[in-house]
């Protein structure tokens, strides 16, 4: 996918650009192009264009296919046979418009030179990343993965760049990832400034803030990449799904649901980048003392919770514990002189107390030694791990401990955790392990100086990563297989601040 200066030169803004190499002997291949636009409704018009190649049409999209070799036409779609001999090289360009001039690439020369310009770009990003410990290679390719899923106009991160790859294989929680999730923001934000990001961590906070200006003071769970936060949810029903899996589906009702987390997310967001160093104007400061006032209103509610479970609302730990971080973080940038809270701190201190309080009364289950899902509750909640990240409570703490143990108890399989125990949704069937929720178990060790368990954990999960480097959303713990939508920003994410917590173990010795 060419990364391309268009003030300098003109080339295809969105080009997928194929190059077989024959590196020796003899290779025949079969060529086929076949687009399915919107997802598989509309039949598109093929025309050959000359030299230039052929163009679908339908609507005011275009999707030229520019090849080195002959391609011919069966109906709807294009077909070729190739053979590639050492020494030899095939080029397939695929470059798509819309509403807009159309620019053909060229591809004799032209193709290696975006190649090698394109290889350039990258090698000179990665070379800002600041991580420098034994997992390089690993952690490189998550942050390759997290700039990928960025749109590039705003800076937004989108979840996955997929719908509808199943959680359990014929199941049916399949759900479109391809928006952004204010549940994953402070965590994302913290391992780019972490890697030495600032300027996509400044990025993703300056859309953060925009998009939340759309519903301000009040967030919602998920919006585009426009910040558009209505995404009904529908079903392809003409559609089979991957290996079977129905139901398709596209958009999120998500979006309609309370989790009242995302505003801890977005204040730890804002905190992590100021902290970095990177100031922020009056009118975004304005935005986050208005989601503090919302959290100080609205903390006791009810909500959906992280997990985003598509039933009644309930009195998720979590969700108060986000709370409790949204409220901490904005009185540390208030005691920094980063932001000025005049009379509204003390009242914000007292509802901080207030939520810790709840907690450690109800949201902590004496007879258990853990923390638990609900407040009042007795099921464990993979989520709780993160509280010694967050500074609730320090991870050697006896509580704290307990609370890991609880959860690997209950949630672990062969290594891997899923995120809460059966029969807490309403869905048929289960789900794979939830890979996010194993690294936070990494760094929860690696934060109590447990660096051998850390590290011996870490590596296990390495080991489930593809060919190159990437992680699904779930993991099925007796295949290895990926599950759920991939590559998943979240797991990524997760991967990034488990190397980071080691190295930093390391470093304290």
């Amino acid at each position: 996918m060419p990364m391309i200066d268009a003030a300098d030169s003109l080339q295809p803004m969105r080009e997928v650009l194929r190059i077989v190499e024959g590196i020796s002997g003899e290779v025949e291949l079969a060529v086929e192009v076949e687009p399915r636009p919107r997802y598989a409704s509309t039949a598109p018009r093929l025309e050959r264009r000359g030299r230039l190649g052929w163009a679908y049409s339908w609507s005011n999209e275009l999707l030229f296919i520019v090849a080195s070799q002959r391609l011919e036409p069966t109906e709807q779609r294009l077909e070729s046979k190739v053979t590639v001999r050492a020494g030899q090289r095939f080029y397939l360009s695929l470059s798509y418009v819309l509403g807009d001039i159309a620019v053909i690439p060229s591809l004799d020369g032209g193709s290696d030179a975006r190649l090698e310009s394109t290889i350039g770009w990258w090698q000179a990003w990665t070379d800002h990343c600041s991580y420098q410990g034994p997992y390089r290679d690993a952690v490189e390719r998550s942050a390759l993965t997290l700039k990928l899923l960025t749109f590039s106009l705003s800076g937004a991160i989108v979840a996955a760049p997929t719908t509808s790859l199943p959680e359990a294989i014929g199941g049916e929680r399949n759900w479109d990832y391809r928006y952004c999730w204010l549940r994953d923001a402070g965590l994302t934000i913290g391992a780019l400034i972490g890697l030495g990001f600032h300027e996509e961590a400044r990025c993703f906070l300056s859309w953060l803030l925009h998009a939340t200006r759309l519903t301000w003071p009040e967030l919602r769970v998920v919006y585009d990449v426009y910040g558009r936060a209505s995404l009904q949810e529908r079903e392809l029903k003409h559609l089979d799904g991957y290996r079977g899996s129905r139901p398709v589906r596209v958009g999120n009702d998500a979006c309609s649901q309370l989790q009242l987390d995302v505003y801890g997310q977005v204040i730890l967001a804002a905190d992590h980048v100021v902290s970095a160093g990177v100031e922020l104007d009056a009118a975004e400061l304005r935005l986050l003392s208005g989601l503090a006032k919302i959290v100080a209103k609205q903390w006791r509610k009810a909500d959906h919770g992280i997990w985003e479970i598509r039933e009644p609302r309930r009195q998720y730990t979590f969700s108060k514990l986000m709370c409790w971080t949204a409220l901490d973080r904005l009185l540390r940038l208030h005691e920094r002189g980063d932001i000025d809270l005049k009379d509204k701190a003390e009242r914000f201190r007292q509802e901080r107390e207030g939520i810790r309080a709840t907690i450690e009364k109800q949201g902590f289950n004496r007879a258990l030694g853990s923390y638990t899902s609900e407040l009042d509750g007795d099921k464990a909640d993979a989520a709780m791990l993160l509280m010694a990240c967050l500074g609730f409570r320090d991870a050697a703490d006896p509580r704290v401990v307990t609370t890991y143990h609880l959860i690997r108890n209950r949630l672990a399989h062969r290594g891997l955790l899923r995120r809460y125990e059966k029969g807490n949704d309403d869905l048929a069937g289960e789900e794979g392990t939830f890979a996010v929720c194993s690294f936070w178990a990494v760094e929860q060790l690696a934060l109590r100086n447990e660096l051998d368990a850390a590290v011996q954990l870490f590596e296990h999960l390495l080991s489930f990563a593809n060919d190159i480097g990437l992680f699904a959303e779930e993991i099925d713990p007796d295949s290895g297989a990926a599950l759920g939508n991939f590559p998943q920003a979240f797991t990524h994410v997760g991967l990034v601040n488990a190397a980071l917590a080691i190295e930093r173990a390391r470093q304290n010795g």
